[in-house]
């Protein structure tokens, strides 16, 4: 059987058996982080993907015998951190994914070495408060606190004890907090005649970080007569806690949201969040923690991203294209995980109708993803890995787009000129002149 054997059909995804008690087996565990990180290896191609695999080849290469079985098993650790489970080396780079024989999924593999350690209480504690947004937000958004908040946020004597306390690097962008949160600024319209029903997922940085962004899409929604409701009683969507390797936070969090997302699905609801990571979260990665939850298959074949909605609402020639002139030069960056979820380029497609737009589109990963970005032992990188993109910010360039408007945020801060970053749902609201 060849070694390519297998890749001839699509890659398959296997459900994370995390309830198993070999789950969290230790020697197991680095049994097959051997196996895989042999393979890896002697195959390279993710080299350019993200830290983690660089980490793993410089370590073989410094290594006594420059093979796997010269590093030291307590040096895998060092592959794991660097991992932020974008899924870009398991969709778009390795050729032994399942169904080939060798069973490859690093990015589940590197989650079970992180939910292992989270067990074992090697988590710091900065760690697992940069990881509860929900919970930061709904103290840091208060009247007065938010002011206090972000201003401190922009003193450089106070980022550096931020830097020692909480470990966010004195450098990393960081977002600004809303007293008027998205709840407090929604506004419940009833709309003529339509059978399209959409309840937004606001989510933590949709509530607390940037309202408008979530307002805009509402706006254009409404101006495609479609009804809107907001989905006001919801917790973390839980991918910050899976990136910690916290999984029965996460299912705790699913057991909270699974139940009212459910309900608006049974009345006709289709689901939308405005961040990449909390559609994928619904639509990926709780079926695979959860796959006999049928309630949770339900409400993730009703999840949308933003652009994928409106392509469909295209495709039904529901969707209004009286776009103004927009003569505008925008650096769109495909957020990682929008593409993981393999719906195609519906922003793009969307944004090229727009008359006068030009678009320099980067499918690159930005090296933001969540609080890699910000902390200070992974920020250098998280710079390293974005400035490809940042480079393409010139002098004519008037907005960094992403459909992770975090990332948009990381991209133009590390940008050699001053470059406001914006949602690319926020485009669109500008061509609709709304």
């Amino acid at each position: 059987m060849s070694i390519r054997e297998g890749n001839l059909e699509a890659p398959i995804r296997h459900s994370i058996d995390w309830k198993n008690p070999d789950f969290y087996d230790e020697d197991k565990l680095n049994q097959e982080l051997e196996r895989v990180f042999d393979i890896c290896h002697g195959c390279r191609r993710c080299v350019n993907l993200c830290q983690s695999f660089p980490t793993l080849f410089d370590l073989i290469d410094e290594s006594p015998t420059f093979e796997l079985d010269g590093v030291e098993k307590s040096d895998y650790k060092k592959v794991v951190d660097e991992c932020f489970l974008c899924d870009l080396c398991y969709m778009t780079k390795c050729p032994y994914v399942p169904p080939h024989q060798w069973n490859l999924d690093y990015p589940h593999l590197m989650l079970r070495a992180k939910a292992v350690q989270f067990k074992k209480g090697e988590t710091s504690r900065s760690h697992k408060l940069l990881t509860s947004p929900m919970k930061v937000g709904s103290i840091a958004s208060k009247p007065v606190v938010s002011s206090i908040v972000n201003w401190s946020n922009n003193q450089k004597v106070l980022r550096k004890l931020t830097e020692m306390v909480l470990g966010v690097h004195v450098n990393a962008v960081v977002p600004k907090y809303h007293s008027k949160t998205l709840t407090k600024t929604f506004v419940d319209q009833a709309t003529d005649t339509t059978s399209e029903k959409v309840a937004i997922f606001g989510t933590c940085y949709g509530e607390y970080n940037d309202p408008q962004s979530v307002l805009d899409i509402v706006d254009i929604l409404r101006h495609n007569n479609v009804e809107v409701q907001l989905v006001k009683k919801n917790q973390c969507c839980g991918m910050p806690k899976m990136e910690l390797g916290d999984l029965d936070t996460v299912e705790k969090y699913a057991n909270e949201n699974i139940a009212p997302l459910k309900e608006l699905v049974d009345k006709g609801f289709k689901l939308m969040a405005p961040i990449p990571s909390c559609v994928l979260m619904f639509k990926n990665e709780l079926p695979s923690l959860m796959d006999e939850d049928e309630a949770v298959k339900q409400v993730s074949e009703a999840f949308y991203d933003p652009f994928e909605y409106l392509s469909y609402l295209l495709k039904k020639n529901q969707l209004k294209t009286d776009f103004k002139q927009l003569d505008k030069e925008i650096v769109y960056q495909v957020a990682c995980h929008q593409r993981v979820q393999n719906i195609g380029a519906h922003t793009k497609k969307i944004l090229e109708m727009i008359p006068g737009i030009k678009l320099d589109v980067a499918e690159r990963c930005s090296g933001h993803d969540g609080t890699y970005g910000v902390r200070k032992d992974s920020h250098t990188y998280a710079v390293k890995i974005g400035k490809p993109i940042a480079k393409k910010v010139t002098e004519t360039t008037d907005y960094v787009v992403s459909d992770c408007v975090m990332a948009g945020n990381h991209i133009a801060h590390i940008a050699d000129r001053k470059v406001d970053s914006i949602h690319p749902i926020s485009v669109l609201k500008m061509a609709y002149g709304l």
